[in-house]
């Protein structure tokens, strides 16, 4: 399975889809989502699952801070900002919503971009290949997806990008 993405161009991810973008929420998170393209998927492929992750965050906040959590996409393209406008797929709650930012839970479903605070940062956005659609509600954690993952896993890839901070 190979992913990609328009939005990271020679390894970088461009300024739209994090701090130096032009859209934020009420709580300032940045909001226009990075598109993705998913080919030569596994025979059998249902659905999808993604995480966007950024292990950099470690030092900062003292763990792996999730940008963005998805499931039950089943389209191989997500287009530029669908976080926002999309219909058809159930997102997770990112990071913004911790003990460190107090953001409202509904206002961190979907994605929340990059603002790395201290240097650039590389972000994982990690494409799960699955043999069935998950059961997981709009507003799901992290560790929901795994588990309800937990056996129809057919492939992963894993897709990396550096924002400049």
């Amino acid at each position: 399975m190979k992913v990609t993405s328009s939005g990271i161009i020679n390894d970088i991810i461009e300024d739209k889809y994090g701090k130096r973008g032009t859209q934020f929420n009420e709580a300032n998170i940045p909001t226009y989502s990075l598109p993705i393209k998913i080919e030569n998927s596994p025979k059998g492929t249902v659905s999808y699952a993604l995480i966007l992750e950024d292990k950099d965050a470690v030092p900062v906040c003292g763990f792996s801070w999730i940008h963005w959590i998805a499931a039950n996409i089943t389209k191989t393209e997500i287009e530029e900002n669908e976080s926002i406008l999309k219909n058809d797929f159930v997102q997770g709650l990112n990071s913004w919503c911790g003990a460190i930012t107090k953001v409202d839970k509904k206002l961190a479903i979907g994605y929340g971009g990059m603002t790395p605070p201290d240097k650039p940062h590389i972000y994982e956005l990690h494409v799960f290949a699955l043999k069935d659609k998950l059961d997981l509600q709009e507003g799901f954690y992290m560790n929901e997806l795994y588990k309800a993952m937990d056996g129809y896993i057919l492939e992963q890839t894993t897709l990396k990008g550096c924002y400049v901070n």
